[in-house]
Order: structure tokens, then sequence, then C-alpha cells
């Protein structure tokens, strides 16, 4: 009796411990799981910290500069320098040789005028910024498409070998209805032979549908950072497929404010802007305010230099102007100018892209809405065709081969409905995206 209690405690943990094992997520739950191990995401993040390092870095050239150097030089041995006067005769030493030198320098700098440069640059930074926050929202949609996409796949294959599993009870019923008929009388081996070579066919269908489903389930782990062994399950219970109305002169007039590529490109733009004013600064001179502040031993100031540390200091306005420098400010405009075009261009390309993108979208859900409508009807009829053709079969009034087609017709039309209600629901993802519409819910 105990070992029976031990065994049946055994087998009852062990079937815990698989049931354990199987994650069942939502597609909220997928998107979750896959943006906390997306390494596009780390990266994309990683482009906005330094873009808005970038900032620091070029608002601090703003600000003074201070800076400390020290020195140490030894000297080679001299003379010192000496008079002789007619009415002493002991010569006298005026400067004294001093042959270790130290110097200690504070200096501050304060940049009063630049050419606009430091503010041009600052502003450039900051539209950068801008436009990689742009990036990582444009990364954050496509990583949710991608989730969706594996998402609806893995549940396409899912219902696929559901219904497969039904189709080979259903084969295996008819075979063994066919059997009885047989031995009654009622029915021919040639029928028998029929609907046995159905139930094969059914049997590596019902294979292939669960090989799919494996493979569609590698790829949903595989998506959202998981290791693809890992036994996953979805759960689509409170998802709901809604058609929706579409107005496509609307649609693309969202499309071009909302989309995160040309606000990206945009911003980009006045970057290049911002640049091209940044290399157009070596036009002009630059002026800054100096302050200097030196301890050193011997302090060449003082007269006669002593062999002690003393303190001066100076300050002062500096104005530098490359007069000429070889053509090097102009090919720096030309560079600034041509990336602006180059941008502008890219603007102009991407905008068309979306345009495109949102039209063959709309046209495709439309499509899919027509092909979804269809199919609903067409389930009913192919049930209804079967529901009749069984019954006349079970009362040898139909024979196996029309068994046989009004089950691959069904089989055909639930089939068909499967895929045009998930093809409906990712083409409205796809056109959700398109118009630069968040699919990630949280």
């Amino acid at each position: 009796m105990k070992k029976l209690i031990f065994i049946v405690i055994t087998v009852l943990f062990i079937i815990s411990s698989v049931n354990a094992q199987v994650k069942i997520l939502t597609l909220k739950e997928s998107m979750e799981i896959g943006f906390r191990n997306s390494k596009d995401l780390i990266i994309s993040n990683s482009k906005v910290i330094g873009s808005g390092a970038r900032i620091d870095e070029t608002s601090s050239q703003m600000l003074p500069q201070l800076k400390f150097s020290a020195g140490y030089t030894r000297l080679s041995e001299i003379s010192p320098f000496v008079v002789t006067l007619p009415f002493y005769s002991k010569p006298i030493e005026l400067a004294p040789v001093f042959l270790d030198n130290y110097t200690f320098r504070v200096s501050v700098q304060q940049p009063l005028f630049t050419g606009f440069r430091l503010s041009s640059l600052k502003n450039a930074a900051e539209f950068n910024r801008d436009a990689a926050e742009e990036d990582m929202v444009k990364d954050k949609n496509e990583l949710a498409m991608n989730i969706e996409i594996s998402f609806w796949n893995f549940y396409k294959m899912k219902l696929l070998k559901n219904l497969f599993d039904e189709e080979v009870k259903q084969a295996e019923r008819h075979v063994e209805d066919t059997k009885n008929f047989l031995k009654n009388g009622m029915a021919t081996q040639n029928d028998l032979l029929k609907l046995q070579v159905q139930y094969s066919n059914v049997r590596l269908q019902q294979i292939d549908a669960q090989n799919n489903l494996d493979l569609a389930r590698a790829s949903f782990n595989k998506t959202i950072g998981l290791p693809m062994v890992n036994e996953t399950d979805i759960d689509t219970t409170r998802i709901q497929i809604i058609e929706n109305k579409y107005n496509l002169r609307e649609l693309v007039a969202e499309a071009r404010s909302n989309r995160s590529e040309l606000r990206s490109l945009n911003l980009r733009i006045e970057a290049s802007n911002e640049n091209l004013d940044a290399a157009r600064s070596g036009w002009f001179p630059n002026v800054s305010l100096t302050g200097n502040w030196y301890m050193s031993k011997p302090n060449q100031r003082l007269q006669p230099p002593v062999d002690i540390f003393k303190g001066t200091w100076d300050v002062g306005i500096s104005l530098s102007w490359d007069i000429w420098d070889w053509g090097n400010r102009q090919a720096q405009s030309q560079e600034a100018e041509q990336t602006l075009i180059q941008t502008r261009t890219s603007y102009d390309q991407v905008k068309d892209a979306v345009e495109l993108e949102v039209n063959q979208n709309y046209m495709a859900l439309i499509y899919d809405g027509e092909k979804l409508q269809v199919s609903r009807e067409s389930i009913e009829q192919a049930e209804e065709n079967y529901r009749s053709i069984q019954d006349k079969y079970n009362v040898q009034l139909a024979t196996s081969t029309d068994l046989i087609d009004a089950e691959n017709s069904l089989l055909q039309a639930r089939t068909n409905y499967m895929n045009a209600t998930i093809d409906y629901q990712l083409g409205k993802a796809k056109l959700e995206k398109a118009i630069g519409r968040a699919i990630y819910k949280f």
C-alpha cells in the first residue's frame, strides 16, 4: 500500500513538474518578455544615451575651462652674469644662476565668440539625440511587429494541428463505421480501402502539422528572446478579431506626421543645418577671455630672481583668426552642404516609401476582409454539406467517395477560414505600424 502511494505521489509530482515547465503567454506578456530580452533595443537605448552625452560634451565647451600644469627644468651650468666697477675690485653678480626651475600654472579660458560654432554644435547634438529617440520608437514598433507575427503564426499552427487532430479522429470513426457496414453487407471492400487511404493521408497531414507547430514555437521563442527548446504556449482567449473601416487619405496623412522614420530624418535635417553653420564658423574669428596664475621658482618676472616660490598672475583677451588655410574651411562647408542634401533626399525617399507601404497594407487589408467574409460563408456551406452527406452515408445513400469529398471540402473551408482570420488580424497590425501607431500596448 505504501509503495502504491509512493508511486502515485511520484507520478503526480512528475506531471506537475511537466505542466510547470509549459509557460502560457498572452500577446502582451510575449511583448514584455521580448522587449526585456531584445539586443536591438539595448543598442538603440545605448545610442540615445550616447547622443545625450554628446550634448553634455558640446555644452561643456561653452563654459570656462580650468587647467593646471606643472613643470620642472634642469639647466646646464653657466657662469653668472657679473659686472666689474673701476673703483671696486671684486666683480658684482647681477643675475645669479639657478639650475633647478619649478613652475606651477593655473589657467582659465572662457570662449566669448566662436563664430556660432559651439551653439550650432550643441543644437545639432540635441536634434541628433531626439532623432535617436525616434529611431528607438521605430525599433520598438518593428520588434513588436515581429513578435506579433510569430505569435499569430504560432497560433495558426496550433489551430491547424487541432484541426488535423479532429480530422484524424473523424476519419478513424468513418473507418470503424465502414467496417461494421462491411460486416453487414452494407458496404464494399473498396469503400473501406478508400476510407483507410483517407485516414492515412490525414495522419500524414497531422504529422506535418505537428512539425510545423514545433517550428513555429521555436521561432516564437527566439523572437521573444527565450531558448528555442522551451515549452511555451500562447493564450488567445482575450483576443477578439474586430473588422475595422479605414479611410486611405486619412491614413496617409497620419503616417506623414506619425512615422518615426520621417520624424527622425526631419530632426537630422535640422541637425545638418546646424552642422553647416558650425562648419561655416571657421570664417569668423575666435575671441576668448583668459587668465593665468603662476607659482614659479624662480619667478622670471621678479628681478633680480630669487630661489624661492613666488606667485604672479595675468588676465587678457585673445583673438585668433585663420586668414589662410588652403581651402580647409571651404571643404568643410561643402561637405556639410552635401550631407544636408543627402538627408533631405533620404527624407523624400522614405516619405514616398511610407505612402506606398500604407497604400499596400490598406489594399491588402481590404482583400483580407473580403476573404474573411467569403471563407465565413464557405465554412457554413461546407459544414451543412458534410452533415448532409454523413447522414446519407450512415444509411448508405451516399458513397465513400462522396463522404471523402465532403470531408476534404470541410477541411479546406476550415483551413481557409483560419488563415483568413489570422491574416486579417496581422493585416490590421501591419497597417497600424505603417501609419506610425504603436502596436505595443504597455
